[in-house]
């Protein structure tokens, strides 16, 4: 395998094959089973699925990823395998590391590290993580990104592209330019290990304050455009954590500080972690919550956070006037009235737990069902009036917000959700928001909302 990383035409036209190579020949089994009866050897097939997405990595990987967070969206002998590509996908071999570390730091580089092991910790979509220990003695963790990640990238990006255009072409109600817009620009973003270098360090310094939340520190001399270094942060996967303990109390517990990890950087700072999936986060033993993941991140600007705060304050009072204007905030350009009550139907869902001042699940019957359900009749009913075209500020928004309300699903948590986000919204001034994320940025040498 080549350790070339410039965007080169072969190496898209390598991606391509790989892809349909791999997906096209699951679609084939997949089509045999389910239209002509036939067993296709249906006990491996989730298995098999699980190793092309792996192989394959990149993008295309953490759609499997995203829907192995959401519970009922897939058959659960699919999710069993997904699953396993939150923290365990196929990594590289010695060889490679060697190879991939000599490019990155120097020949040299094996005597920078008291230790540094090989064989890798964890594989994900761009890249994979090792354990090392500093010459200080600190425990480390070394993410090294895979070779040719920006071929792959812009192949699957345009793979995505042309999905989304065949598929408009029969469904209108969910216009993707501007989604489409938006994940080129985070994923692109996903590939500069130093600029994720420096997001680390301002979730370090958003979330200073919170003793339950814990951020790997950056190893700047140790890190390079495609090796991130960092301290290692010890922990159990969520879903490990969930199988040991059936503690509601620890549950709950994990749920809260799960919850102000993701909205005190939002709702102070506004800034949201875009990628809430399994894989991203673990658990110490007191419940307090390691984030270990930082590639995919949002800056709004203190106008769209607002935007969000007076949305549930129109829903809560029935303001009609102040749900346009929050629509319009946000980005949502020439909605008619059918329009807005459509997206009214779909943020009532989305707000419903912070309506209401009670301990309770964050949906009711615990399942994902009710808001699949809820997901169809909205895109049914957008379908009917021509569709809407969502801003691309919404699109990591949503996606957070959707993610972490997987999370709750699968922890059982049943907690006063509303006491929560009004501990976070009661004093909310956006220009104070202005000022303090304007700083933050500057400090941590992240750009501002683009």
């Amino acid at each position: 395998m080549s350790d070339r990383d410039d965007n080169t035409l072969g190496g898209r036209v390598r991606r391509y094959a790989k892809v349909t190579g791999a997906v096209g020949g699951l679609a084939a089994r997949v089509a045999g089973q389910r239209y002509l009866g036939l067993d296709l050897g249906k006990q491996t097939l989730p298995a098999d699925l699980r190793a092309a997405l792996g192989g394959l990595k990149g993008p295309l990987m953490k759609v499997a990823q995203i829907l192995a967070t959401i519970p009922d969206a897939l058959p659960q002998e699919y999710l069993d395998e997904l699953r396993q590509l939150q923290s365990n996908a196929p990594s590289m071999g010695r060889l490679f590391v060697r190879r991939r570390m000599n490019t990155e730091l120097g020949p040299g580089w094996k005597a920078l590290f008291a230790e540094f092991d090989e064989e890798a910790a964890a594989a994900a979509s761009l890249g994979q993580v090792h354990r090392a220990r500093h010459q200080d003695g600190r425990d480390l963790a070394c993410k090294l990104q895979y070779p040719d990640m920006a071929s792959i990238v812009e192949a699957d990006l345009k793979q995505l592209r042309f999905a989304i255009s065949i598929y408009q072409r029969y469904d209108k109600a969910i216009q993707a330019s501007e989604i489409y817009t938006e994940l080129v620009a985070r994923m692109r973003e996903e590939l500069d290990y130093r600029r994720e270098g420096k997001q680390m360090t301002l979730y370090r310094d958003m979330l200073a304050g919170e003793a339950t939340v814990h951020v790997p520190e950056t190893v700047t001399e140790l890190s390079s455009d495609r090796l991130l270094t960092m301290s290692w942060l010890e922990g159990t996967p969520l879903l490990d954590f969930i199988a040991d303990n059936g503690d509601i109390e620890m549950r709950n517990r994990v749920a809260t500080n799960m919850f102000r990890a993701w909205y005190v950087p939002f709702y102070f700072y506004g800034v949201i972690h875009g990628d809430p999936h399994l894989g991203n986060y673990s658990i110490r033993p007191d419940g307090s919550v390691n984030l270990l993941d930082f590639g995919c991140i949002r800056v709004f600007k203190p106008s769209f956070v607002k935007g969000v705060i007076d949305l549930y304050r129109a829903l809560r009072d029935g303001d009609e006037d102040l749900a346009v204007e929050a629509y319009r905030i946000w980005g949502f350009d020439d909605l008619d009235r059918a329009t807005i009550d459509v997206l009214n139907h779909w943020a009532r869902f989305v707000y419903a737990p912070l309506m209401e001042d009670r301990t309770r699940r964050i949906q009711e019957t615990n399942s994902g069902v009710y808001g699949r359900e809820v997901i169809e009749k909205v895109h049914q009913e957008l379908r009917q009036l021509n569709g809407v075209r969502p801003p691309r500020e919404f699109v990591l928004m949503d996606r957070a917000a959707i993610g972490l309300g997987s999370v709750f699903l699968h922890l059982k948590a049943e907690v006063n959700w509303y006491r929560l986000f009004h501990e976070l919204i009661e004093s909310f001034d956006a220009d104070a928001l202005g000022a303090g994320q304007a700083a933050a940025l500057e400090a941590a040498g992240v750009p501002a909302a683009d």
